[in-house]
């Protein structure tokens, strides 16, 4: 059924019996296994993947890179969570490489991100370091591209 999560990932919207078309499977089969993946935390929701040059939307989205000190007995899991619960961190990963976190902040403006990394997250004890990246323009997220949708075509080159 990995088959049917990646329908899903896809396009959350389509009916039953359209995923189960595409399975050669049935509707019941298809809404069971749905409801068990719901029930069992498999799936944790649904949203929209809308675009942020057309939401009309003021906000602002930074990535942080967020080196840590990790805690005796459990390592990053306490500070990631600690973190990933203000309500200004849309994401929160542990990443390998010269960082430990990537948190992804969404604010009103540049001077509301930048109030919570110096107010909120670098004040929490075991955070050593932050570098905050601003997002300048989205191409592609979560499998879903952005922006023109026509095919991209070579430059003429001119002597």
């Amino acid at each position: 059924m990995n088959q049917l999560l990646d329908l899903l990932k896809r396009n959350a919207r389509k009916s039953n019996a359209d995923l189960a078309g595409q399975l050669s499977s049935t509707e019941e089969a298809v809404a069971a296994q749905i409801s068990a993946w719901e029930e069992d935390g498999t799936i944790r929701g649904y949203q929209a993947m809308v675009d942020p040059a057309l939401d009309g939307g003021e906000n602002v989205t930074a990535f942080i890179e967020v080196r840590l000190t990790p805690e005796r007995g459990g390592g990053f899991d306490r500070l990631a969570r600690r973190i990933a619960r203000f309500e200004q961190v849309t994401s929160c990963y542990l990443i390998s490489g010269g960082y430990d976190l990537l948190v992804m902040v969404e604010g009103k403006d540049l001077l509301a991100v930048a109030g919570f990394v110096s107010e909120k997250l670098s004040t929490i004890e075991g955070v050593v370091s932050t570098a905050t990246h601003f997002r300048l323009k989205s191409y592609k997220e979560n499998g879903f591209m952005f922006g023109e949708d026509h095919e991209v075509s070579r430059l003429p080159v001119t002597p």
